[in-house]
């Protein structure tokens, strides 16, 4: 029986692929970006602390007043908000690296469900805190699009393009293992 006649997961595994390189690579691209950005929120707390208050103060918008009784001017608030994005942050870094070092591991060995579940989990926390927290929730409820000094709308967009690009490599079928815990020790 050749190679490509090899039912790919027999046993649990799947062939090594340029596909698994590519999602163990974006998966581990994503985690550093993601890492980074949550290590430079924690040790330089202060410039986007000052960001998470403009945006949700809504004080550099049009200040149109049929949308400023959106605005969250409590700095307790405002400063609650910003370390539940930090812990998102860093709990998403800590999946996606988990991720990517199985992906690692999966591309030595085939076994690669545990590194799919950990990226989709990661990279689906940086889709909904890009996505839904700073475009939908930041850029159109708080109006941060209209914001010429604290408007994060491009960077969200990068983040959100990235995962959602790495999030579609590892589900595409040449990645795709056995369901997690199927033949997968």
């Amino acid at each position: 029986m050749s190679e490509t006649s090899t039912p790919p997961h027999a046993g649990g595994r799947i062939p090594r692929t340029g596909l698994t390189l590519a999602a163990a690579v974006l998966t581990g691209t994503v985690a550093l970006i993601i890492a980074l950005v949550a290590l430079g929120n924690i040790t330089d707390f202060g410039t986007n602390q000052q960001f998470v208050r403009h945006v949700l103060a809504m004080d550099t918008t049009f200040k149109d007043p049929d949308l400023m009784w959106r605005a969250i001017t409590s700095h307790k608030l405002q400063d609650a908000a910003y370390l539940v994005i930090i812990a998102w942050e860093t709990l998403a870094a800590l999946l996606l690296l988990a991720g990517t070092a199985l992906w690692a591991v999966g591309l030595r060995n085939g076994r690669v469900a545990r590194a799919r579940l950990l990226s989709t989990l990661g990279l689906l926390m940086i889709v909904l805190l890009f996505g839904a927290g700073f475009l939908a929730i930041g850029g159109e409820w708080f109006a941060m699009w209209q914001s010429k000094t604290w408007n994060g709308l491009e960077a969200a967009t990068r983040n959100l393009t990235l995962a959602g690009i790495a999030l579609l490599v590892v589900h595409l079928p040449g990645t795709t293992g056995p369901r997690h815990g199927e033949n997968d020790a």
